[in-house]
């Protein structure tokens, strides 16, 4: 009698969580800050994140059922998370046709070009915000009032970008933090930005959840907060005169989002522990240098995208021990 053998790759860990259960975790990870932005800077910023999730919805099913010619997969939440994440990178006045212009940068060229969910290098929202900078940095930096400012139709100024515009003035930096908002203002998000960039307390809300729900671990979230709050406060206390204080690195800017919801994805971040925090603090320290010292106010898509193409070569050599090996 022969024994039969089923070899099958692995993972051979059984659950009962599927690619659809995970992403739409994350979906409900976000919706806190979602809400909160919608109240802050009112129904533009609903617009904004209705167009992008139908966009990328639209786009990933048109070139897959008609070019790719495989069946779509726009139910396994994917795409939705990278309408809502796109979303977030963007001013909430922006014009619905350059959402949509960076819907189909998003969805066809940062994820279905490289095969679709799983084969993609780089994360898709971030290469539809990369995008959208360099080809509309005008409407891209134009940020509207907040709610609770005093007229709607003014734009306002981001807190990264009122430090960068003082130091390249040579404003000293006492001067130039009476024009900061206070940590409070920060953390609860009645501040100019990105959808994403004003809700640093409802992102860590969501945060906690994925945590909770073991959708992603801290090693990725707290090696990059950790190394930009590291680095800058090593700045800060050589030279309080040009530089600011850490607090504001941490809580302004896309840091909280870059940090917990988009170098977590884990289709383009490394796999083991080790390797995430060889990951987080590159991002950190990237996220950091071109704050300091490069010419955007804001760095951290940037730094994901560069370590998202690292990801392979810490995965090759940063591995775990195999099961029976020395």
């Amino acid at each position: 009698m022969s024994n039969l053998y089923t070899v099958s790759p692995s993972p051979h860990i059984y659950s009962d969580d599927t690619t659809r259960k995970i992403m739409y975790r994350v979906v409900y990870a976000m919706i806190p800050a979602l809400l909160w932005s919608v109240f802050v800077l009112g129904v533009d910023a609903l617009r904004v994140t209705l167009i992008a999730i139908v966009a990328c919805l639209a786009f990933e099913y048109i070139i897959q059922k008609y070019l790719m010619k495989v069946k779509p997969s726009i139910t396994d939440g994917s795409a939705l998370i990278t309408g809502i994440l796109l979303a977030f990178n963007v001013p909430s006045g922006i014009p619905w046709w350059i959402i949509v212009i960076g819907a189909l940068a998003a969805i066809g060229i940062g994820k279905l070009s490289f095969g679709g969910l799983g084969g993609n290098i780089f994360n898709p929202a971030l290469v539809g915000r990369v995008f959208l900078l360099i080809s509309f940095p005008v409407q891209m930096t134009s940020w509207p009032a907040t709610r609770q400012s005093a007229t709607d139709a003014l734009t306002t100024a981001t807190p990264l970008g009122i430090i960068k515009e003082g130091l390249v003035n040579g404003t000293p930096i006492a001067q130039i933090s009476k024009d900061l908002p206070s940590a409070t203002d920060m953390l609860l998000g009645n501040i100019g930005g990105s959808l994403g960039e004003i809700s640093a307390l409802f992102l860590i809300v969501g945060g906690l959840y994925m945590l909770i729900r073991k959708v992603i671990t801290w090693h990725i979230p707290v090696s990059v907060i950790a190394s930009v709050a590291a680095i800058a406060a090593i700045f800060w206390l050589v030279d309080p005169q040009n530089y600011i204080n850490p607090l504001y690195h941490i809580l302004s800017g896309g840091l909280m989002l870059g940090a917990i919801f988009m170098a977590t994805d884990m289709v383009t971040s490394p796999m083991t522990p080790k390797g995430q925090i060889i990951y987080g603090v590159g991002i950190g320290v990237i996220t950091i240098s071109i704050r300091l010292f490069g010419a955007y106010p804001e760095g951290i898509s940037f730094a994901i995208l560069i370590m998202n193409a690292f990801t392979p070569l810490i995965n090759t050599y940063i591995k775990p021990k195999r099961f029976g090996g020395n």
